[in-house]
C-alpha cells in the first residue's frame, strides 16, 4: 500500500488517518495496543506522529488489514521477527511504489 503524505517532521492524527484510509480511532486504538506506536504529544495533548511512526503504522497495517493477522498474531510477529519483518516489508513497499510508477508511465505512453 502506497500511502501519499508530504514529507514533514510531524503529521497529525487526522492526515494519518486520512493517508490510511481509516478512522482516527483505529489509529488511537493500535497506538493503545502496539509498543512501537509512540507519536509525540503537544502541550493540548494532539498526536504528531513522525516519519518512523509513519512506516511503522504502515506494517501494522500491512500486518491487520493486508495479511489478516489478529492483533495478538501482529504483537506476535513483531516481537519475534520485527527486523526481518521490516526489512522485507520496506523492499516490498519499494517494489510496489515503482510498479504503481512504471503504470503511471504506461498509461500516459
Amino acid at each position: 500500500m502506497h500511502i501519499d503524505l508530504p514529507e514533514k517532521r510531524y503529521y497529525g492524527i487526522g492526515e494519518v488517518a486520512k493517508a490510511f484510509k481509516v478512522n482516527t480511532s483505529l489509529i488511537r486504538f493500535w497506538e493503545k495496543e502496539f509498543d512501537i506506536l509512540k507519536p509525540k504529544k503537544n502541550a493540548k495533548g494532539n498526536r504528531k506522529f513522525t516519519p518512523e511512526d509513519i512506516q511503522n503504522l504502515k506494517f501494522i497495517f500491512h500486518l491487520v488489514k493486508e495479511r489478516g493477522f489478529t492483533l495478538e498474531g501482529a504483537k506476535t510477529h513483531l516481537k519475534e521477527e520485527k527486523q526481518q519483518a521490516l526489512n522485507t516489508f520496506e523492499i516490498i513497499s519499494k517494489l510496489e511504489h515503482i510498479k504503481s510508477q512504471l503504470l503511471k508511465i504506461k498509461n500516459q505512453l
